[in-house]
């Protein structure tokens, strides 16, 4: 069941979650980390540069020049730093300790994390089966003869994640997030996003011609009998691309919320055969949530007139593609070479034990999360970031009150909305029973085919049914946040409250700049563009006025044309109505955490400065450090087109301008590049 339009909002691509690499150390003492990591550390100041003219080069430069990006990632920042610390670290000694015992029970968590590691890294075993897993479901995709044949085929393949041209998932009701309803979205780009099947720039220009040969190699080195297989997928994407939504049209609620009864799609798309593409998937749903009924329409046209062999084609390569790297090494290094380092700028592999690691991680997960809580995450801190969030929920308040251009009417429902956000901290308090996911040393593309059905199926059986709001979208061990409007929920896991997030050596300007701006963040997210048609209860319902929406729309128009006005290469400018949801949440984040500092020192009195920089400085440096990375420019091109999130500079770079506060601890002047003329500035929450 492929999920082709997530509602969760990260404060971090997943894309970047999932490839770091770092070197460090660390003790534990009854399962907390016992190392002392600086606040923050001024040798990473550059004073060749002026904090008002550059705050990322000052507060970071000399970072960057000492931590260049790694032959193996396409970028390095301090989430991929943590996250390298998690994974292939402390998740590494978890596996460690598991693989040393003998006599796993078959079924347990334990038995699937060591078989699937062993699985992994049996390379031998591996590259003598070939494709040979693979052969069950080419032997399908050979036999269809006709669209209804294919929807069949391309139904079954959907239930281990193989992509077509649409996708069915399950997800809370927009209007009525009580409860689970059908979902169906668009799909199928090898790509990832539209813009990369048209653009005329040199680099995505040649995107596409790599993607050519990388098809074609990888269709030569399976054995497969078509001719020009790269071009026909590519000329077939193209088409497919021409008639999807963009990125930007996705983020619209509204727009994609399209009840219909399931009938409707045979209306819409008379030539696909809807009843065996969801059958094949196990799927019984009267309605669904369609997301676009033109590209339906349009979509059966040219399925209707594409050669049944295209189609076939097509699909191979979709099947061949999402397993390539768990096939023979030839295979794996040509799916990296194209999508790690052609698109992403990477050049060299991790080694595989550090890959075993992560695909442990990816397959078993939330398994390796219940003993990495246990081990990495005492209760005291749970107890400490509730506190945090409960800060930040009153100074929200506060700044509700506040604020000029919204109406008390509309005031007063967003009181609600803030009073009603629930969240979750850690780990979940209740663990899933994964038995059933059938593991074994020597089954590599198997054991991961186990994982999706088991996944599959998880998904399906939530047609209909009540929404468990005690269920996570992310494993305890994830570098990252996210906000679920639907639930209205933010969520952070335990790998996120670490150093330089969340550093209990630190003073408060500088965890206030960091993890209390995250957790600002992700409040925030509930009253951006998008989290802010959601009501308190998590539906998608209108509370505002009519002025109040209007006004809050110009705001943020003026912030979508601040950031779009952003050239990072030549050529290519933040997108800023695909980034306006990260974007606010990232100023609200910090402005909310900021007032909160300001609040805890209230009949205290004001620290003195560390390190010769003031707390009102100090708080920016902590800001300036959870963001502070390098990337190389392949990824900042793929980033562009694809990542609702801003580049890490301009996250750091992009907001101050807009707050006094920023101004006032720095001593900063008109004219100066960090300082924008009080009219352009944008305050919104």
């Amino acid at each position: 069941m492929s999920k082709t339009n997530a509602v969760k909002l990260p404060l971090l691509a997943a894309m970047v979650t999932f490839a770091a690499c770092n070197s460090g150390s660390s003790t534990q003492q009854n399962g907390a980390d016992t190392t002392k990591v600086p606040a923050f550390n001024m040798a990473d100041i550059d004073s060749a540069y002026k904090s008002c003219e550059d705050f990322d080069n000052f507060a970071n430069g000399n970072w960057k020049k000492s931590n260049p990006v790694p032959s193996t990632e396409s970028r390095w920042g301090a989430f991929n730093v943590l996250d390298k610390q998690n994974k292939e670290v402390r998740l590494k000694g978890i596996i460690a300790e598991i693989t040393a015992k003998t006599d796993l029970k078959k079924g347990t968590e334990e038995q699937q994390i060591a078989d699937f590691y062993t699985s992994y890294l049996d390379t031998a075993t591996i590259d003598k089966r070939g494709i040979t897993p693979l052969q069950p479901y080419l032997d399908k995709i050979e036999g269809v003869k006709s669209l209804a044949d294919w929807a069949k085929v391309t139904g079954e393949l959907q239930k281990i994640g193989i992509s077509t041209f649409t996708g069915f998932y399950a997800e809370a009701d927009a209007k009525d997030s009580k409860m689970n309803v059908l979902y169906q979205g668009q799909d199928g780009l090898s790509l990832g996003e539209k813009s990369y099947y048209d653009r005329q720039d040199s680099a995505t220009i040649n995107v596409r011609n790599e993607f050519v040969k990388h098809i074609d190699k990888m269709f030569t080195l399976a054995g497969f009998k078509e001719t020009t297989p790269g071009k026909t997928i590519l000329d077939f994407e193209t088409k497919l691309a021409k008639l999807q939504l963009t990125n930007v049209q996705l983020r619209d609620p509204q727009a994609t919320y399209n009840r219909a009864a399931f009938v409707e799609l045979k209306k819409l798309a008379p030539d696909f055969d809807w009843d065996s593409f969801s059958q094949s998937q196990d799927i019984k749903a009267d309605t669904l949530i369609i997301q676009n009924k033109k590209y339906l329409s349009d979509a059966n046209g040219l399925l209707k007139a594409t050669p049944m062999e295209v189609l076939k084609t097509y699909t191979k390569w979709q099947l061949l593609t999402h397993f390539a790297g768990l096939l023979p090494k030839s295979f794996d290094e040509a799916n990296f070479y194209f999508f790690r380092t052609v698109m992403s700028g990477a050049k060299a592999q991790k080694t595989r034990p550090e890959r075993a690691i992560r695909s442990t991680d990816a397959v078993m997960g939330m398994p390796l999360g219940k003993l990495f809580a246990k081990k990495y995450f005492p209760e005291s801190s749970k107890k400490k970031v509730s506190e945090m969030i409960e800060n930040v929920r009153s100074v929200y308040g506060e700044r509700i009150d506040k604020l000029t251009w919204m109406s008390d009417s509309t005031k007063a429902m967003a009181h609600k909305k803030l009073a009603s956000f629930t969240y979750k901290i850690g780990y979940p308090d209740k663990w899933k029973d994964y038995s059933s996911i059938n593991i074994e040393k020597d089954k590599l593309v198997e054991n991961t085919i186990s994982a999706s059905l088991y996944q599959h199926k998880e998904n399906v059986d939530k047609i209909g049914k009540p929404v468990d709001k005690t269920e996570w979208g992310m494993t305890p061990q994830t570098v990252n946040a996210y906000y679920n409007p639907l639930n209205n929920e933010v969520v952070f896991p335990a790998g996120i409250l670490q150093p330089p997030f969340y550093n209990a050596n630190a003073d408060d300007a500088i965890n206030y700049g960091g993890i209390i701006a995250v957790i600002g963040h992700e409040f925030t997210h509930g009253f951006d563009d998008q989290g802010s048609q959601f009501d308190a209860e998590g539906n998608l319902k209108n509370w505002w006025t009519k002025s109040d929406r209007e006004n809050f729309d110009k705001l943020a128009k003026r912030y979508i044309e601040y950031f779009s006005s952003i050239e990072v290469l030549p050529g290519f400018k933040i997108n800023g109505a695909l980034t306006i949801g990260e974007n606010i949440a990232d100023l609200g984040g910090l402005t909310l955490a900021y007032h909160a500092l300001e609040k805890s020192f209230q009949g205290k009195g004001e620290p003195k400065p560390i390190d010769g920089y003031t707390w009102q400085q100090r708080f920016f440096l902590g800001w300036a450090q959870v963001w502070h990375a390098n990337i190389t420019d392949a990824a900042l091109r793929q980033q562009i087109q694809t990542d609702p999130h801003s580049p890490a500079r301009w996250r750091i770079n992009g907001p101050l301008p807009h707050l006094v506060e920023f101004q006032q601890a720095w001593g900063c002047k008109d004219g100066n590049k960090m300082v924008l003329p009080a009219d352009q500035r944008v305050v919104i929450w």
